[in-house]
């Protein structure tokens, strides 16, 4: 319905433009615009008081247009200086920067009694591999963080662990063993 309206209207805006255009610029003069009561009153009141003022504007001042003919305006391209380097040099190695192993950037200082994620991933991989040697103790006291908190981590988290099939059973054997079976890395 909406398009109808649309194509409706427009055609009705466009009926007989060119004689509409032609009677509005036949007129001698365009109509002013109307204007607020309050300047209304302030124009006649400065015409009142300065009845003379009409008569100036529409005067030609030939002291400004003598000054005006004399003022003479010459333009020449500007010179190039050469920009000053800010000791900001711009990258000439435009490669994209290569993603980081874990995600996101790692910081460089990390305050004591907390961890990056990799040094978080290399104690639980060394609990995982030798538990005797590397105890949540021994944890604690090199990353210099709780014992409690170390050993919350190394119960709730494992480094990932793989899966190996049994040799020689079909892929639909192993697909449905591999779910009840699984070799802890311990």
């Amino acid at each position: 319905m909406g398009k109808v309206m649309s194509i409706v209207s427009r055609q009705v805006n466009r009926y007989n433009v060119e004689s509409r255009a032609e009677k509005v610029m036949s007129q001698p003069k365009p109509k002013p615009a109307p204007t607020f009561q309050a300047n209304q009153s302030d124009l006649d009141r400065i015409l009142k008081e300065h009845p003379d003022l009409v008569k100036q504007l529409s005067q030609k001042n030939q002291a400004l247009d003598d000054n005006l003919k004399s003022v003479f305006v010459t333009s020449t391209d500007p010179t190039v200086m050469p920009a000053e380097s800010s000791g900001k040099n711009l990258p000439t190695d435009r490669t994209s920067a290569d993603d980081f192993e874990f995600g996101h950037l790692e910081p460089t200082k990390v305050a004591k009694s907390r961890c990056t994620l990799r040094q978080a991933m290399k104690f639980i991989g060394n609990h995982q591999t030798s538990p005797s040697e590397w105890t949540a103790a021994r944890i604690a006291a090199e990353y210099y963080m709780k014992e409690s908190v170390v050993s919350n981590i190394l119960t709730h988290f494992r480094a990932f662990e793989v899966h190996i099939p049994p040799k020689g059973l079909d892929k639909r054997k192993q697909i449905l063993g591999s779910s009840n079976k699984s070799k802890l890395l311990e």
